[in-house]
C-alpha cells in the first residue's frame, strides 16, 4: 500500500468552545480525495490544568456524532506523548483537535519520487498572509 505524505495539525478551541464546525470542510476534503483522516483526538485541559484526551469512541454522544461523519477508523497513530505536548501548550479551559492526515492527492507522486530514488531534500510551509503578501506586492 502506497501511501501519501502525512501531516498534523493541532487547533485549539479557548474556552472549549469546539463545536464542529470544522468538520464539515474536513468531510469535503476527504470526499475529494484530497485527504485521508488517519486519526482525530480531542484534548481537553481543565481549569486545574489537568489534561484528558478524548477518543473518538470515548467522547460525548454529540461530539462523536458530529465526528462520526468523518469515517475514521481507530488507528491509534496519535499517542500519549503527543497528547501530553499539545495539552502543555493549551491554555486552561481549553480543548484542541489534534488530527493526523494523508495527503491522498500526492500519493502517486511520493510514490512516483521512490521509484527514481529521489531524497526529500527540505519541506515546510509558507504562511498563506506571507503569500498574499507577496503576490499583491508582485501585482502592483
Amino acid at each position: 500500500m502506497s501511501v501519501g505524505p502525512v501531516e498534523y495539525i493541532a487547533i485549539a478551541f479557548p474556552g472549549n468552545k469546539f463545536s464542529g464546525e470544522i468538520v464539515p470542510a474536513i468531510k469535503a476534503l476527504q470526499d475529494s480525495g484530497t485527504i485521508r483522516v488517519l486519526d482525530l483526538v480531542l484534548i481537553t485541559k481543565d481549569a486545574e490544568g489537568n489534561v484528558a484526551a478524548i477518543e473518538l469512541a470515548d467522547a460525548e454522544a454529540e461530539q462523536r456524532a458530529v465526528l462520526d461523519v468523518l469515517g475514521i477508523e481507530r488507528s491509534n497513530l496519535l499517542g500519549q506523548e503527543d497528547f501530553e505536548d499539545i495539552g502543555s501548550a493549551l491554555d486552561p479551559n481549553s480543548t484542541a483537535a489534534l488530527m493526523i492526515w494523508e495527503n491522498v492527492w500526492a500519493a502517486e507522486f511520493a510514490k512516483s519520487l521512490r521509484n527514481a530514488d529521489g531524497i526529500l531534500v527540505a519541506n515546510g510551509r509558507i504562511p498563506a498572509a506571507l503569500v498574499e503578501e507577496a503576490m499583491a506586492s508582485a501585482v502592483s
